[in-house]
C-alpha cells in the first residue's frame, strides 16, 4: 500500500516550530518513499480566527517548501459522517447514549496495544481508558472520534506525531476497531525543548516560523536544521540539501527522547547557508527580505554590497543595521569623532583619484601615519563618520561603494559636530 500521511494541525495560533518539524518529519517520509502528504486543519468552528490561522499555516509550509497533495481538509467537513458512524456503532451495541451524547464501549480487562514505529512496543492497560465521548449532545464530533475517522476515510498509512498524542492513541485505535478500520502505523517523536529542558515556547525566543523568517533566516537552513531535531543521518553530517535529506530519511532513525533547541548552531547553519549562495541569490534573498521589512532600499546598490557582507552576517536582518549606511544619513556618537583626522581625511579623498579601494587604502593609511597615529587610531574616527558606528564592513571599501561625494559630505558633518 503506498504512504499516506497528514500533517493535523490545530488552527489555534501560529504555527509552532515543534508542529513544523512534525510536519516536516511527514513531509520527508512521504517524499523519500514516494508517497502522499496532506494538510489537514483539525477545527473546532469556521470563524474568522480559523481562516486566519488557516492561512498562515498554508504560508508558512509554503514558505519552507512542504508541498502538500490534494486540497486542504477541515475536520468539520466530516462531522455528518462522523454522526452517521457514530449511530451506526449505536446500532451495533459498540456504543451507547448518555445525557444526548453518544459514547463507545472501551474494555475493561486488557491492554490496547500498538508497536509504535519510533518508541517500540507501547501496552496501555484498558481499565484507565474510559468509555469515550464520540458525538456530543448537539451533534458535534470529538477529536478522539473525528480525527481517526478521517484517518481512515482518507486511507492514511502512518501517524508521525508528537508524543503529547501518546494518550490518545489507544483511544483512537479502539474506535478504529469499533468502526472495523484498518489500523495505521503510529510513531511518536520527542518534544523540542529550550536550553532550559522546558517545552520550547516564547520565553525561549522566536517559536514561530513567521519570527524566523522575520529574523533572516533562510528556508532551505531552518529545514536542515529542524530535520536535526530529533533524527539524524549519522554522527558526523549535518549540512545537507532538501534532496539528501528525502533520500536520506527513514522513521527508524527518529529518536523518542526529546530534541533541544540550539538557537547558536541553527545561526551557524544559516550563515553557512549565506555564504554558499552566489552573489546574484544573496542579493535577490536580501532584497526580498528588505521589500518584506517595509525597506524599499536600491535593489542595485544591495547587490554591490554583498561582497562587504557575505562572509559577516548569519542572518539576513542583521543586514540594515551592518550596511544601512549606505542607503540612509548617519548620526555618529560625537564621542568617536577626531576633528583634526576627519579635516585631514577630507582633504586626502578630496583630491584622490582614482576613487577606489586600494587608493583609498594607501592614502588613509599615509594619513595616519603623517598625524603619528596608528592606523586603527585614525580609522575609528573616519569608519564612525562614514558609517554612523564602529562595526561595520571594510572601511575601504565601504567608502569606494559610498562615493566620494557622500563620504566628502560626512565627513565634513562629522568634523562640525566633534567641534561642538
Amino acid at each position: 500500500m503506498p504512504v499516506k500521511v497528514r500533517f493535523a494541525p490545530s488552527p489555534t495560533g501560529f504555527l509552532h516550530i515543534g508542529g513544523v518539524r512534525t510536519a516536516l518529519f511527514n513531509w520527508l517520509f512521504a517524499r523519500h518513499a514516494g508517497g502522499e502528504f496532506h494538510l489537514r486543519i483539525e477545527n473546532t468552528d469556521t470563524g474568522r480566527e480559523v481562516a486566519e490561522a488557516t492561512d498562515q499555516i498554508k504560508e508558512s509550509l509554503s514558505w519552507l517548501g512542504l508541498d502538500w497533495d490534494g486540497p486542504v481538509t477541515f475536520q468539520l467537513d466530516q462531522t455528518e459522517r462522523c454522526q452517521v458512524e457514530a449511530r451506526r456503532l449505536l446500532e451495533e451495541g459498540k456504543a451507547y447514549e448518555d445525557e444526548g451524547a453518544i459514547r463507545i464501549k472501551m474494555p475493561d480487562e486488557g491492554v490496547t496495544g500498538w508497536d509504535d514505529a519510533v518508541r517500540g512496543p507501547v501496552e496501555v492497560a484498558n481499565d484507565t481508558i474510559e468509555d469515550l465521548i464520540i458525538l456530543r449532545s448537539d451533534g458535534r464530533p470529538t477529536y478522539n472520534f473525528a480525527s481517526p475517522l478521517e484517518d481512515w476515510l482518507d486511507g492514511i498509512t502512518h501517524v508521525i506525531r508528537g508524543d503529547d498524542h501518546v494518550s490518545n492513541t489507544p483511544k483512537q485505535i479502539r474506535v478504529l476497531e469499533a468502526l472495523g478500520a484498518e489500523i495505521p502505523v503510529y510513531a511518536h517523536v520527542g518534544n523540542v525543548l529550550g536550553l532550559d529542558g522546558k517545552k520550547l515556547s516564547k520565553r525561549h525566543g522566536a517559536v514561530g516560523v513567521d519570527e524566523f523568517r522575520r529574523e533572516g533566516y533562510l528556508p532551505e537552513a531552518l529545514v536542515n536544521y529542524l530535520a536535526l531535531l530529533g533524527w539524524s543521518y549519522d554522527d558526523k553530517t549535518t549540512i545537507m540539501s532538501r534532496e539528501e535529506l528525502i533520500s536520506r530519511f527513514t522513521i527508524e532513525r527518529v529518536a523518542g527522547s526529546p530534541a533541544t533547541f540550539d538557537y547558536e548552531k541553527l545561526e551557524w547553519m544559516n550563515g553557512v547557508y549565506l555564504r554558499e549562495l552566489g552573489e546574484d541569490a544573496y542579493a535577490a534573498a536580501l532584497t526580498t527580505f528588505l521589500g518584506e521589512q517595509g525597506l524599499d532600499w536600491d535593489a542595485d546598490l544591495v547587490r554591490r554590497t554583498v561582497p562587504l557582507v557575505q562572509v559577516k552576517l548569519v542572518r539576513l536582518d542583521r543586514y540594515p543595521e551592518y550596511a544601512g549606511f549606505f542607503f540612509r544619513d548617519v548620526t555618529p556618537d560625537p564621542k568617536l569623532l577626531d576633528a583634526r583626522v576627519l579635516a585631514a581625511a577630507e582633504e586626502a579623498l578630496n583630491k584622490l583619484d582614482p576613487f577606489e579601494t586600494e587608493a583609498i587604502e594607501q592614502a588613509l593609511r599615509s594619513l595616519a601615519e603623517s598625524l603619528e597615529l596608528k592606523p586603527g587610531k585614525a580609522f575609528q574616527p573616519i569608519r564612525a563618520a562614514i558609517t554612523g558606528t564602529n562595526v561595520s564592513p571594510s572601511l575601504f571599501e565601504s567608502i569606494e561603494l559610498l562615493g566620494r561625494e557622500k563620504t566628502l559630505q560626512r565627513l565634513r558633518a562629522a568634523a562640525a559636530l566633534a567641534k561642538d
